[in-house]
C-alpha cells in the first residue's frame, strides 16, 4: 500500500464521517460546518489527484463564500429556532432510503462487477501538459458549457430564496421576530 493510498483512505472516512455527521445534525449551524469539513477533505482529494487549481475553487468558493453565506443565511432567518412538529411527507424518508439503497446499488455493480471500466470510460489516455489549468478550465467552461454554468447560478439563488421562504411562520413574519410591530401611535 502507497502512502498516497493510505492518505486517501484515511481522508474518505474523514468525508464520510463529516457527511453523515451533516446529515443527521439537528443543529443547522453545525450541519453547515460538518458540510465545510466535506468541501476541505474534497479539495484535498483534488490536490492528490494533480488538480491545485480545482482544489483552490474548492476552498475558496464552495468551503469559503457560498458556506459563509449560508451561515449568514442561517443566523439571520433563525432556521434554528424552526422546529417541525411532523413531517410534511410522511413517504419521504422512505423514498430517500429506497433511492439510497438502489445508488449503492448501482455504484457496487460498476465498481466489482464491471471492474470500474465504465467509471473510467475504459481507456487511459495521457493528459495534456495544460490540464486542469485556470486557461483550459475557463475556455471549457464558457465555450462548451455556459448555459449549465448559468443554470447552477440561477439555481443557487432559487435556493437562498427557498431559504428564506421555508424560515417564514404561516403569518408571514419572519421566524424570531415579534408578532407585533412597536410603531407609535398618530393622534390627529
Amino acid at each position: 500500500m502507497t502512502p498516497e493510498l493510505v492518505v486517501f483512505f484515511l481522508l474518505a472516512i474523514v468525508a464520510v464521517g463529516a457527511a453523515l455527521g451533516m446529515l443527521f445534525s439537528r443543529n443547522a449551524v453545525h450541519s453547515a460546518l460538518f458540510l465545510v469539513l466535506t468541501m476541505g477533505v474534497i479539495s484535498v482529494f483534488f490536490l492528490i489527484l494533480a488538480a491545485p487549481f480545482i482544489a483552490m475553487v474548492q476552498v475558496t468558493v464552495y468551503a469559503g463564500a457560498i458556506m459563509v453565506l449560508f451561515l449568514f443565511v442561517i443566523m439571520l432567518l433563525g432556521a434554528e429556532g424552526l422546529r417541525r412538529q411532523q413531517s410534511a411527507l410522511p413517504w419521504q424518508p422512505w423514498l430517500a432510503g429506497v433511492l439510497g439503497v438502489l445508488f449503492v446499488a448501482a455504484l457496487g455493480y460498476i465498481v466489482f462487477v464491471q471492474g470500474g471500466g465504465s467509471l473510467t470510460g475504459g481507456s487511459t489516455q495521457p493528459i495534456a501538459p495544460d490540464f486542469g489549468g485556470p486557461k483550459a478550465i475557463g475556455l471549457e467552461l464558457f465555450q462548451n458549457y455556459l448555459l449549465p454554468f448559468e443554470l447552477t447560478s440561477f439555481l443557487l439563488l432559487v435556493g437562498m430564496i427557498g431559504a428564506v421562504v421555508l424560515t417564514r411562520d404561516p403569518a408571514g413574519r419572519t421566524v424570531g421576530t415579534s408578532s407585533k410591530l412597536n410603531v407609535p401611535e398618530r393622534r390627529p
